[in-house]
C-alpha cells in the first residue's frame, strides 16, 4: 500500500512520466541562487551534461569555468567557501569524486569547507560511454569521509529539492545523479529532509531499502509481491550519510527481513552502510542489489541495467531469498 502522505505521483504503475535527474539539479541550484547571493557554481567543460549551463546563463557572474581541472576545482571551491561563498562544483563522478579525493578529503572535508560536490553520470545507466565514464564506486570512496554528506535523490523533483537544500547545509555535501531519463516518481510537494528515509510504501513481511532510479525498481517489485501475499515496505534512502538510523531500525525490526538496492558497486555503499547499522544494532536476514565487484561496460541504459542485475526482477529475486531465510530461522 502506497504511503499516502509520501503524496508520490499518481501515475506512478500507468503513465509514468520521465525525466533526468541532472535535469532536477540544474533546476534546483538556479533556484538555490536566486534564494542565496552567495550561491556559485565551478564547472570543468561539462556545463550541458552536469546541466550547469542554466546557472551560467541566469549568473554569468557567479559561475566560474575551471576547464579540465577537477583537482583545481576542489581547491579553488574551498577558498571560495572560507570566502562566504555556497560553491557548488560539478562534473562527472568518476572525476570528481574520482580523480579529486584527496583535494575533497583534506581541502574541503578535514577542513569542513561548505563546498558542495555535485557528481554527474554516475551509475552504469551512463550507457553507451562505457566503463571509463560510469562512476559505481562514488558513494563507497566518500562514505568514507569524515564530515561529508552523501545523497543520492530518486528523480527530477528529488534532486531538485537536495540542490536547494544543499545550499542551506552547512557543511560538506556529495550528491550523485545519472546522466539518463528516469521515472518521476514523486511530486513538487513529496517530503524531502537531508538526513531523513522516506517511507514511500507500507507492509509487514519485508523493507527494501533504496536510492536513485532503483527507488522506481523497487516499488514495481512491490507491487508485483503484492500479488504473491508478499507486503513490502519500500523506504527511500537518498541520504546514505548519515543515516536515518532510528528509521531504518524500526522497518528492520518490524518485518524481520532486508532488501537493499541501489545502482552502485555492492560494496560500501548503501548495502554496506545498512549492513553495517544492523549488524551492530539489530541482525536481521538481508540481500542486497547492485553491481557485483565489476567494472561497467558500453551498450543502452536499460539493457545495461538487466545485465547488471539491477532492474525490478532482481529485487524481487532478492526479497524472496531473504524471506527463505527469514522462514528458515523461525
Amino acid at each position: 500500500m502506497i504511503n499516502k502522505e509520501a503524496k508520490l505521483d499518481s501515475n506512478l504503475f500507468s503513465n509514468t512520466a520521465f525525466k533526468a535527474t541532472r535535469d532536477g539539479f540544474g533546476d534546483g541550484v538556479v533556484e538555490a541562487a536566486k534564494i542565496n547571493k552567495d550561491v556559485v557554481l565551478l564547472c570543468c567543460d561539462l556545463t550541458e551534461s552536469t546541466r550547469s549551463l542554466a546557472f551560467k546563463q541566469a549568473f554569468p557572474d557567479r559561475f566560474i569555468e575551471v576547464g579540465v581541472a577537477e583537482q583545481d576545482m576542489a581547491g579553488i571551491a574551498a577558498g571560495l567557501a572560507f570566502s562566504g561563498k555556497i560553491p557548488f562544483i560539478t562534473s562527472y563522478a568518476v572525476f570528481s569524486p574520482g580523480r579529486n579525493w584527496d583535494q575533497i578529503r583534506v581541502s574541503i572535508c578535514y577542513s569542513e569547507a561548505n563546498v558542495k560536490i555535485i557528481g554527474a553520470h554516475a551509475g552504469i545507466s551512463v550507457g553507451p560511454d562505457g566503463a571509463t565514464h560510469q562512476a559505481l564506486e562514488d558513494v563507497s570512496i566518500t562514505r568514507v569521509l569524515p564530515n561529508l554528506t552523501v545523497v543520492v535523490p530518486c528523480d527530477y523533483y528529488d534532486a531538485k529539492k537536495a540542490a536547494i537544500e544543499a545550499a542551506k547545509f552547512k557543511g560538506p555535501f556529495y550528491m550523485r545523479f545519472a546522466r539518463e531519463k528516469t521515472p518521476i516518481v514523486t511530486t513538487q510537494e513529496t517530503p524531502f529532509k537531508i538526513g531523513r528515509a522516506e517511507l514511500f510504501r507500507h507492509g509487514k513481511d519485508v523493507v527494501i531499502i533504496a536510492n536513485g532510479p532503483l527507488v522506481y525498481q523497487s516499488l514495481l517489485a512491490a507491487e508485483e509481491l503484492e500479488k504473491e501475499d508478499i507486503n513490502a515496505v519500500v523506504i527511500n534512502c537518498h541520504t546514505v550519510k548519515p543515516l536515518d538510523k532510528e528509521t531504518l531500525l524500526k522497518y528492520a525490526q518490524e518485518t524481520g527481513a532486508v532488501v537493499t538496492a541501489e545502482e552502485h558497486q555492492i560494496n560500501g555503499a548503501l548495502g554496506g552502510a545498512i549492513a553495517e547499522l544492523l549488524v551492530e544494532n539489530y541482525p536481521v536476514p538481508m540481500k542486497r542489489v547492485g553491481v557485483r565487484d565489476r567494472f561497467g561496460e558500453s551498450g543502452q541504459p536499460d539493457e545495461l541495467m538487466k545485465k547488471f542485475n539491477i532492474v525490478k526482477e532482481d529485487v524481487i529475486k532478492a526479497v524472496k531469498d531473504v524471506m527463505a531465510m527469514k522462514k528458515s530461522k523461525k
